[in-house]
C-alpha cells in the first residue's frame, strides 16, 4: 500500500494531473494518504486549541472541613449512625476512593444498610474527546450550609412542596404562594427573579434568564406536539394524583430509611387519565422519568418542523444556489450536537459534583433542620430559615421539618451541586441557540385554558431563545420542585451546561469543510457572543 501511495505521489511530482501516466487508481490512493495527514492534523489543531485554553482555579466552600459531624456534605447511601449522621470513617472511604482514583478503593466505600448505590462517581475522572476536558470549567463553590442564600433556598425548597398542586395559571390567585412570596421577600440573599426588587407572583418558581419571565410558565417545547417520523408525540403525560398522599419522606424512619439506601415500599399514585403539565408536581414528574437530553431532542425536532426560516442566519446552506445541509449544518448534525453536548455536560457535572463540592441533598438538610428545632442542638443553620413561615407549615402539615420529596426514593444518590438536570438541559439549549435563530417567533403559541382542561391559542408573541431558556429553567427548577435540590444547583449547573457545549461548537470548527463565520447566541446570563466560526487545521 505505502509503496503504491509513493510511487503515486512521484508521478504526481513530475507530472501533470491530467496526465495518462497518472492512473485513477493511484490518485485515489494519493488523495487517501493525504487525508490521512490532515485527519491528524485536524485533531491535533482541536488537542493545541484546548491546551491554549485557560484552566481558572476552582474552589469549594470549605464547609466538609469545618464540620466534624460532615453536616455539609453528601453522605446518601453510607453507612450513617442510628442518630442519622454520617459515620465518618464512611465518608472517609468514599473521599480516598475518589482521591486516589483507584477503582479498587471505589468497591470498599462503607455503604448503608440499603440496597441503592451512588450513581457513577468514577464518571468524575472520565475524559473527553469531543469538547475541552471536563475539568476545565468552573463554577463557584456551592453555596455554605450556614449561609443566607442557603437559607433562601430552602425557604423556596419548603414552600415549593407546599404549593406542589397549584396550577401555575393560578399562582396569583392562591394564598399559599401569596404566604410563600412574604416569606421569600423576608430573605436577605434570595436570588431568585424579581420585579421592582420584589418576588412576586409572575417571578414565584420561575427562572431568571433572557425570556423565562414572558408567557405561560411552561415553555412552548413542552406544550406543542413533537413531529415524530411518521407520528407524532403529544404534549400530554402521565402525572401524580393531587395531594400529600405523594409527598413522601416525611417521617423519622423513611427519611432514615432512604438516606442509607433503602426502600420504603412506598410508591406514586397516578392520574388515570393524561395530563399536560399544569402543576408543580406535574412538572417534578416529568424531570423523574426523562432520559438525558429528551426536552433538548423533542424542541430540535419542533424547531426543524418550522422549516428554513427557523434557521441561524449564518447557516452556510441557508441561501446557497446548489446544496442544502444534513449531515453538516442539518438536522443529522444538531442532533448529534445536542447528544455530545449532554453527555459531556454530565461529566463536567460529576466532577463537580465528587471532586469539588459534595454538597448535601435538600432532604439531609431537612434532617438537621429537624435537630436544630426539635432537639435544640446548635447547628449554627440560619434563624432567617428557622423563624421563616415555610417551616411553620411544613410542621403544621406534615409534623416534622423533612423536606416532602415528590419521589418515594427521595434525591439520588450523587451530590447535589451541580445539577446533572441543569447541566444537560444548558448544554442542550446552547446547542439550539447556535443552531436555530433564537429571534424567530413560535407559530402558534400555547397556554392552558383557565379550568387547566386544555391547551387553547397564547395571544402574544414568544421567541425561540425566550422559551429555550424557559424550558431550561423548567428542566432545573422542576428538581428543585421535587424537593431534590436548590435553586443554585440548576442555576449554576446550566452556566456549566453552556461552557461546555460552547467548548463543543469551537471544536468542531476545525472540522468541517464549508465556509462558516460562527453561530451566534445569547448566553444565559444576556450576553451576545459567536462561537464555532471555522478555523483551518
Amino acid at each position: 500500500m505505502l509503496k503504491r501511495v509513493a510511487a503515486a505521489l512521484a508521478v504526481l511530482l513530475i507530472c501533470p494531473l491530467t496526465s495518462s501516466a497518472v492512473s485513477n487508481d493511484d490518485f485515489f490512493q494519493f488523495k487517501r494518504a493525504q487525508r490521512r495527514i490532515k485527519c491528524a492534523g485536524a485533531k491535533n489543531s482541536v488537542t493545541e486549541y484546548n491546551q491554549r485554553l485557560n484552566w481558572p482555579d476552582q474552589t469549594n466552600n470549605g464547609d466538609e472541613n469545618l464540620y466534624p459531624d460532615l453536616r455539609g456534605s453528601f453522605g446518601k447511601t453510607l453507612s450513617h449512625f442510628g442518630s442519622g449522621y454520617i459515620r465518618p470513617e464512611a465518608f472517609n472511604s468514599l473521599v480516598k476512593a475518589i482521591q486516589s482514583g483507584n477503582p479498587s478503593d471505589f468497591d470498599t466505600i462503607e455503604m448503608g444498610e440499603g440496597i441503592v448505590k451512588l450513581v457513577s462517581p468514577q464518571a468524575s475522572a472520565a475524559f473527553s474527546l469531543s469538547c475541552n476536558d471536563s475539568w476545565c470549567n468552573d463554577i463557584p463553590p456551592a453555596p455554605a450550609f450556614a449561609s443566607a442564600q442557603t437559607a433562601a433556598e430552602m425557604v423556596e425548597v419548603y414552600w415549593a412542596a407546599l404549593c406542589r398542586d397549584i396550577p401555575f395559571n393560578e399562582f396569583s390567585a392562591s394564598a399559599a404562594v401569596a404566604s410563600a412570596i412574604t416569606d421569600l421577600n423576608t430573605m436577605s440573599d434570595f436570588r431568585g427573579p424579581k420585579f421592582g426588587g420584589a418576588v412576586t407572583p409572575a417571578t414565584f418558581l420561575r427562572g431568571s434568564t433572557p425570556g423565562d419571565l414572558a408567557g405561560p410558565y411552561i415553555s412552548q417545547f413542552l406544550y406543542q406536539t413533537i413531529p415524530f417520523g411518521s407520528t407524532s408525540i403529544p404534549p400530554e403525560q402521565t402525572v401524580p394524583l393531587p395531594g400529600a398522599g405523594n409527598d413522601f419522606n416525611t417521617s423519622s424512619s423513611d427519611w432514615f430509611t432512604v438516606v442509607n439506601g433503602g426502600q420504603t415500599g412506598s410508591a406514586i399514585s397516578f392520574d388515570n387519565s393524561p395530563r399536560f403539565i399544569r402543576t408543580p408536581r406535574d412538572l417534578a414528574e416529568y424531570v423523574h422519568v426523562d432520559t438525558p437530553g429528551q426536552a433538548a431532542l423533542g424542541a430540535a425536532l419542533i424547531l426543524a418542523s418550522y422549516g428554513p426560516s427557523a434557521l441561524d442566519p449564518a447557516n452556510p446552506y441557508l441561501n446557497n444556489p446548489t446544496q442544502s445541509g444534513f449531515v453538516t449544518f442539518g438536522i443529522s448534525q444538531v442532533l448529534e450536537l445536542i447528544r455530545e453536548a449532554t453527555h459531556e455536560a454530565l461529566k463536567a457535572a460529576w466532577y463537580h459534583k465528587w471532586e469539588v463540592n459534595r454538597r448535601l441533598r435538600p432532604e439531609e438538610y431537612g434532617f438537621y433542620v429537624q435537630e436544630q428545632i426539635v432537639k435544640g442542638t446548635p447547628l449554627g443553620i440560619s434563624p432567617e430559615l428557622i423563624n421563616s413561615t415555610a417551616l411553620a407549615n411544613i410542621f403544621a402539615a406534615f409534623g416534622t421539618y423533612f423536606v416532602p420529596t415528590a419521589y418515594p426514593e427521595g434525591c439520588p444518590a450523587h451530590p447535589a451541586y451541580p445539577a446533572g438536570h441543569a447541566a444537560f438541559i444548558g448544554a442542550g439549549v446552547t446547542i439550539l441557540k447556535a443552531y436555530f435563530n433564537e429571534n424567530f417567533q413560535i407559530p402558534d403559541p400555547l397556554e392552558p385554558d383557565a379550568a387547566n382542561t386544555n391547551l387553547v391559542a397564547y395571544p402574544g408573541p414568544l421567541t425561540v431563545g425566550g422559551e429555550l431558556n424557559k424550558l431550561a429553567a423548567n428542566i432545573s427548577l422542576g428538581r428543585d420542585q421535587a424537593g431534590v435540590h436548590y435553586r443554585s444547583d440548576g442555576y449554576y449547573g446550566m452556566l456549566l451546561g453552556e461552557k461546555v457545549a460552547i467548548d463543543v461548537l469551537n471544536n468542531q470548527s476545525f472540522l468541517f469543510k464549508e465556509n462558516f463565520e460562527g453561530y451566534t447566541l445569547t448566553k444565559f446570563d444576556g450576553t451576545t457572543i459567536t462561537v464555532g466560526q471555522k478555523r483551518t487545521p
